[in-house]
């Protein structure tokens, strides 16, 4: 939707109103025919149709472009009403800058920042309101440091809150220390299951280098009767020798 023509100040081009709408362009497109609309407008326009509202020339939304150059300065030159003239703002100020004022207007109703307000009031009263809204906070002056609303003055006890935040601190201590004995019992049993598997492993190697030592006597054995046998031949061709 555009914005009500009734805001402006003097004659508004027929050119700068949306086609669909009939109130001032408002973010504006701009089909192949010329047209102009609201982005909203048209967008809605075209999820049932697909033809331009004004001459029912087949249109797209890939087809559609920003509003020329000349058209957009002379809609931004417009001059019109903040939308809060009824409740007392009087500024009067182009199109392109009424966004920024109106975000800032001191007439603006805007809502109560306290938690479960639903008031909403005008800015330039805000401070006035939260100083005496009921929903508005404050630290408890009895020293506990609960902030309290003041609605429930009349039923807040120190003592009770007190107790209740250390019945809260105790249960989310022993539900910490819980957590950090399973942690540990979990690396523990993490890493007992890490020295078996070690264990096991050094244990093969061991029964491995025994087997290998066993065979490396067997070896020795064999090589040592060997050489008695040699020796025992080499003496008798010796003797032989001699003989002959």
């Amino acid at each position: 939707m555009g914005y009500d023509i009734e805001r402006f100040v003097g004659y508004v081009n027929e050119g700068l109103l949306c086609s669909i709408c009939r109130d001032v362009l408002e973010d504006p497109l701009q089909a192949p025919c010329e047209h102009a609309f609201c982005t909203a407008c048209i967008h809605g326009w075209l999820v049932h149709h697909s033809n331009c509202p004004e001459d029912r020339q087949v249109i797209d939304v890939s087809l559609l472009r920003p509003l020329y150059r000349y058209m957009k300065n002379d809609l931004n030159r417009l001059q019109l009403h903040c939308r809060n003239r009824e409740y007392g703002c009087e500024m009067v100020c182009s199109l392109e800058s009424i966004d920024r004022h109106e975000r800032e207007c001191e007439y603006s109703q805007i809502p109560c920042s306290n938690a479960g307000c639903t008031v909403q009031v005008e800015r330039r009263n805000l401070d006035g309101h939260l100083a005496v809204c009921e929903y508005r906070s404050r630290e408890c002056p009895n020293g506990c440091g609960y902030t309290i609303l003041s609605a429930e003055d009349t039923q807040h006890n120190c003592v009770a809150e007190l107790r209740t935040e250390l019945e809260l601190l105790r249960a989310e201590m022993i539900c910490r220390v819980e957590e950090a004995k399973h942690e540990m019992e979990s690396r523990l049993d993490s890493q007992r299951r890490h020295m078996v598997q070690k264990e096991s492993i050094l244990q093969n190697e061991i029964e491995e280098l025994k087997s290998q030592m066993s065979r490396m006597m067997s070896d020795v054995r064999s090589l040592m009767a060997a050489e008695r046998q040699h020796r025992q031949e080499l003496e008798q061709a010796e003797l032989e020798k001699r003989e002959l």
